[in-house]
């Protein structure tokens, strides 16, 4: 486990007691462990939601193009 002293401003301070109130926990250390978590897995687990498993078989199945001068080709000259 990782200890940390952080600062936070009295609106986080009222957030954290009130989820440590009504999830029952012990201390504030769980509170901010919860809701990281929470949070966590809606921005890093984003790959694993059904819409972005059905764009990646989508783009699995379109055909593949040779490009032999890419500036060209995006028009970048």
């Amino acid at each position: 486990m990782v200890k940390a002293i952080i600062n936070i401003d009295e609106n986080a301070n009222r957030i954290l007691n009130i989820v440590k109130a009504k999830e029952n926990l012990n201390d504030k250390s769980q509170a901010i462990n919860l809701i990281l978590n929470l949070y966590g897995k809606e921005i890093l687990e984003e790959e694993l939601k059904p819409e972005f498993v059905k764009e990646l078989l989508m783009a699995q199945n379109e055909g593949v193009i040779e490009i032999k001068d890419w500036n060209s080709y995006f028009g970048l000259n």
